[in-house]
């Protein structure tokens, strides 16, 4: 069995550490390189960085902070926020990232996932999905959850992984910020619909919620913030009880 993987994550805004429910309202969360080495130290699988504003402010990733996030940590590092070409991604992946995240620009030209799949490998291409329910439906969101689409979110997500995404970053605009659980049943759909890893995102709370996201979810990873940022969970202690649980961890 495939180990699951905890993955921390670093919505940068202004340079920041920020954290907020439902995509809004959002409250500094610290330092990202000091994060970053805490939580490589912790023993994270990996690291996720957002710029979550660089689409809508129209501008690129912050190139010199991923630099020195990547200096400091020795864990697979995936950055998203503002990537709109083959050139953007070069940059990142020569200041230090592992693994891009693509949601706007992959909605706006989907030719771009092709793209980068065929120039950087699979392996390297995260599309990040944040969806709301809106009317019955799954609807995938941009702009950092700003504006809706008419996508559905599962047939974008098999779409996407046609188009050759090597991984799903799924964000529940819902569950988001609220401690109250992952979206299991929506996550559970995707994972069955995709035969590539899906990172469940939005909503842990407690270390059941993780438990629940693994195992009726069938999330490959489990992605948090403000309680990594916070210490209301160290890694260190999920990880163990999720071992305790019968979930394979890598310690």
């Amino acid at each position: 069995m495939l180990t699951k993987r905890i993955i921390p994550c670093l919505d940068i805004k202004d340079g920041r550490t920020v954290k907020g429910t439902n995509f809004v309202n959002l409250r500094d969360a610290g330092d990202p390189v000091a994060l970053a080495a805490m939580y490589a130290e912790q023993g994270a699988d990996e690291l996720v960085f957002l710029d979550i504003t660089a689409t809508v402010d129209e501008r690129k990733t912050l190139i010199e902070l991923v630099r020195n996030v990547a200096h400091t940590i020795n864990i697979p590092f995936t950055v998203g926020g503002g990537i709109s070409s083959v050139a953007d991604v070069s940059a990142l992946l020569n200041a230090g990232a592992d693994k891009i995240s693509i949601n706007s620009s992959a909605v706006r030209n989907p030719d771009l996932v092709n793209e980068l799949a065929l120039e950087f490998g699979s392996q390297c291409v995260v599309v990040a999905i944040d969806t709301r329910y809106v009317d019955g439906e799954h609807i995938v969101h941009t702009h950092g959850g700003r504006k809706p689409t008419e996508l559905r979110t599962i047939v974008w997500a098999q779409e996407v992984e046609k188009r050759g995404a090597g991984e799903l970053l799924l964000t529940s605009m819902d569950a988001d910020g609220t401690k109250a659980g992952f979206a299991i049943e929506l996550t559970a759909q995707i994972s069955g619909a995709a035969n590539i890893p899906v990172i469940a995102s939005g909503g842990a709370g407690t270390m059941d919620h993780f438990v629940d996201v693994f195992t009726t979810g069938k999330a490959d990873a489990g992605l948090a913030a403000s309680i990594f940022h916070f210490r209301e969970i160290d890694i260190p202690d999920l990880k163990g009880y999720l071992r305790r649980k019968g979930v394979e961890m890598r310690i």
